[in-house]
């Protein structure tokens, strides 16, 4: 157990998220100043003391029109500093949306790990803990970080919201590529836990060359099923739309897609629109901004996760063992 006091910053950016999961602290954000220069640079110092207290500071580093992912990366490590030079115990990054998840490899000869190097930042500053939800592969973001590393999955909000929606019905889980398969079977085997029945699953080849996505062929059988189509993140939407192609080729009835961060970049709003994808549920660890009234956004359900980050705060201040965090 932290003894030291516990303290919630949110960067301005997040401020409506953050201020989500301080009321489920039963807390108020710790006074923080934010300042922009005339030549484009900024500083972000505390107000209050954080002299020998556990500190968590929140910033969802996604790029929108205010300020990129590189902006709020930037200014977080440089407020992670000033915590760690306040004399802060223990400062931990929460991060609803992890840039750079995605470059997590060298797939070919010359290309940046940018996962490895965001970690090298949040080092250098002292940041002690991060504490990340679904980020693209857990064995990555475990393996780039030498500080302590945390994640939370938002599959039990999928689960709380699809099992009434399902119930008394067949059911398959499509994972739209290998790399979520994982991800798919364990949301697919917890609603079937929650349904009492089983639940099948699938998955639909992918293949990227030259940044481009191909591949159709579905495994599994859907004919007749409500099919869920499970993915860490919708970001131009062109996995997501190939997938539900698949799956109504294959004669699935309804068609719903799951996916934690709803980037909805590029052409989202065109390639979604299509009648045959029932549903969208995300999470709210991206604002849907990008989005504008219309086909998909009339079809999206936002699921907030505020909870499961006020959860998992209490349980690492309180000392909780890791395997102990509510993580699905």
């Amino acid at each position: 157990m932290f003894d030291n006091e516990l303290q919630l910053f949110v960067l301005n950016s997040s401020r409506a998220f953050g201020e989500q999961v301080a009321r489920w602290l039963d807390m108020a954000p710790g006074a923080h100043e934010e300042r922009d220069f005339e030549d484009g640079e900024h500083r972000a110092r505390p107000l209050d003391s954080v002299r020998g207290n556990d500190v968590f500071v929140l910033q969802s580093l996604y790029g929108d029109a205010r300020q990129s992912a590189n902006d709020k990366l930037c200014r977080l490590l440089f407020f992670i500093g000033a915590l760690k030079d306040g004399g802060a115990a223990r400062v931990t990054a929460v991060l609803p949306y992890l840039a750079y998840a995605r470059n997590d490899r060298r797939g070919n000869p010359g290309e940046p790990v940018t996962t490895r190097y965001v970690a090298a930042l949040f080092e250098a500053v002292g940041t002690d803990a991060v504490l990340a939800l679904d980020v693209h592969n857990l064995a990555a973001y475990q393996n780039a970080f030498r500080c302590c590393t945390e994640h939370l999955e938002a599959s039990r909000l999928f689960v709380k919201y699809f099992a009434p929606l399902l119930r008394g019905r067949e059911v398959v889980v499509v994972s739209p590529d290998a790399g979520s398969i994982k991800r798919a079977e364990q949301f697919r085997l917890s609603l079937a836990q929650v349904l009492d029945k089983p639940v099948s699953g699938a998955i639909v080849e992918k293949h990227r060359v030259s940044g481009v996505v191909s591949g159709e062929m579905l495994v599994g059988e859907v004919k007749g099923r409500e099919a869920i189509i499970v993915d860490d993140m919708i970001s131009t939407g062109n996995t997501l739309a190939r997938s539900v192609r698949a799956c109504r080729a294959a004669g699935a009835g309804r068609v719903y897609a799951a996916a934690t961060h709803g980037l909805f970049a590029g052409d989202a709003q065109t390639l979604l629109a299509d009648g045959a994808l029932e549903r969208i549920v995300v999470s709210d660890s991206v604002p849907a901004f990008r989005l504008e009234p219309g086909a998909v956004k009339a079809k999206l359900t936002v699921l907030s996760c505020s909870a499961l980050f006020a959860e998992a705060i209490e349980c690492l201040h309180g000392g909780v063992p890791r395997g102990d965090l509510l993580m699905s």
